[in-house]
Order: structure tokens, then sequence, then C-alpha cells
């Protein structure tokens, strides 16, 4: 049975950083890859960023390139989303996701399984 928790919102001013964890159990970790996606009230879910367990590949949204970094602690089989220079605009609920495959997506049906999702609120 396949698990993933996140842990690590909260509430930050803007400029500040984040950490987020997603602790995944339940997949044979070399055929997956990682993703983290976030939802704004009214909004869709959107891409963050994604990583593949086997080799550390990654793939980012433009919207947060050199702000996010995505990581994978193979010991701990856990993924880790660092947010830094953080504004208003961030402001979601963040949600850890897994899919079978090499391939980094961005679309979020093509992720199997899901976090329950942590929210980051971000302070003007």
């Amino acid at each position: 049975q396949v698990q993933l928790v996140e842990s690590g919102g909260g509430l930050v001013q803007a400029g500040g950083s984040l950490r987020l964890s997603c602790a995944a159990s339940g997949l044979t970790f070399s055929r997956y890859a990682m993703g983290w996606f976030r939802q704004a009230p009214g909004k869709e879910r959107e891409f963050v960023a994604a990583i593949r367990w086997s080799d550390a590949s990654i793939y980012y949204a433009d919207s947060v390139k050199d702000r996010f970094t995505i990581s994978r602690d193979n010991a701990k089989n856990t993924v880790a989303l660092q947010m830094n220079s953080l504004n208003a605009e961030d402001t979601a609920v963040y949600y850890c996701a897994a899919r079978q495959g090499r391939p980094l997506r961005s679309y979020a049906n093509e992720y199997a399984y899901w976090g329950q999702g942590t929210q980051v609120t971000v302070s003007s």
C-alpha cells in the first residue's frame, strides 16, 4: 500500500523560506518519479517540481525555478522541497505525488498516488 505523508507547511512572511518533506512508503522507489504540486483556492492544481528516484533528474515549473529546490533522500525514503524567496502567490496547499515510470511529468492526472497535502501561507 502506497503512502505519502507531507509535513513542513506553515505561515511565513514574504521573502522567507520553508522546507516541505514527503515521507514515502510502499513503493519500489527505483521505478517511480515523485512530484510536488500545489493548489490555491479557486485554482486548478499546479505542477511545481518533479524528481526521479533512480538518478535524481529534476524538472521545475518556470514559476519556481531558481527559488525552489527538490531533492530526495534514499536512505530515509523522503522527498523534500526547499522553498526560498516566498511570495503571496506561493500560498497554496502543497501535495506530494508519485507516478510509476521514468519520465518527469507535469500533469497531475499522470500521478497515481497523492498525499493529503500541507498548507503553505505566505503573508505579504
